[in-house]
Formats: C-alpha cells, structure tokens, sequence
C-alpha cells in the first residue's frame, strides 16, 4: 500500500497539469496590486505588454518549499529575461501584506508579485487548482506584446518553468524584425 500511496504522490507532482489557454489565444487583460521590493503599486498587464513579452507565472502560496525555490529561480534569471525586454511577474491569491515580504525575501527585490484578490485572475487563465480553486496551479506562459499566449509551462514541479519560459522569451526575440 505504501508503495502504491507513494507511486501515486509522484505520479501526481509530475504531471502536468492542463492549461485552458492555448498557444494563440488572447490573454486576458488585468490591473491589480503587486509588490516589487517589498513596496506596493497596481500592475497592469496592458502596460507591461507595452515595453515588451510578460512572463506571467502562476503559484500556490509564498513561502512554501517549492513556491521560494521558483521564486528564486525567477529572480536569478530576471536580469536575462529583462535583457530580452520580457518582464516577469508571478501571481498567486496571498494577501498583498505577505507578498511584500515574499517579494524581497524569496523574489530578491527582483521582479514583482501580484495579488489575485479572489482568485479573479488565475481563473480567467485556467491556473486554479481543480480541487482548490482559490488556490492557484503552478502554470507559467509568456504573453507576446501584442497580448497573445506564446507558450504555457504547466508542472507543479517547479524545476523547468524558468528555463523553459526563458528559451520561449529567446525564440520570441530571434523571430523579431532587426531594429
């Protein structure tokens, strides 16, 4: 039994789960109260999308064990993302006082958290938990500057969401005109 509980509870870590939006499709648009340096302000997604692609990606709570080892992921490769004019925000339904803390503890003052107060927007992107739905899933995507998904990672594993939304980031920017 053991080994049945045990080869289940893996089996479930690493699949992935399924994203609503696919490759292509408009992602919707949305302002909310983030944190950036343990400082708040309103983070717009229209906004962002002006100076570049967004790597929005979505996790379950701030300080837990796998949510602080990819929020410092993030932050080691936001100066690489940044270099390719991306910007990159995590989201999850914490209180906006908890990620002021999280967003220079874990963040490292890097990139930005953003409160989904309701969890409004982590079910207009399909990243809910299906049994939690307050909670979010761990699925990042990348959203081109004209507001369409360009690439969705869906693991609650947070190994790989880093590096492979980084290698989509750099695919986005070689197919770029020469300025």
């Amino acid at each position: 039994m053991r080994l049945t509980t045990l080869a289940l509870s893996a089996l479930c870590t690493a699949a992935p789960a399924l994203a609503a939006l696919p490759i292509g499709a408009k992602a919707p648009d949305f302002t909310t109260e983030a944190a950036l340096g343990g400082k708040t302000f309103s983070f717009s997604l229209a906004q962002a999308l002006k100076k570049g692609p967004v790597v929005l990606y979505f996790y379950p709570k701030a300080f837990t064990s796998g949510c602080t080892v990819e929020a410092h992921a993030f932050a080691e490769a936001t100066s690489a993302f940044n270099a390719l004019g991306a910007t990159a925000v995590g989201m999850s339904n914490d209180p906006i006082d908890t990620l002021k803390k999280f967003s220079v503890e874990a963040c490292r003052n890097q990139f930005a958290v953003a409160a989904d107060d309701g969890a409004r927007v982590m079910k207009q992107y399909d990243a809910a938990l299906w049994m939690k739905p307050d909670t979010a899933d761990r699925i990042s995507y990348v959203i081109s500057p004209e507001g369409k998904i360009l690439f969705v990672h869906s693991s609650m594993n947070p190994e790989g969401h880093v590096q492979n939304t980084l290698k989509a980031v750099e695919a986005w920017k070689r197919e770029q005109p020469a300025r």
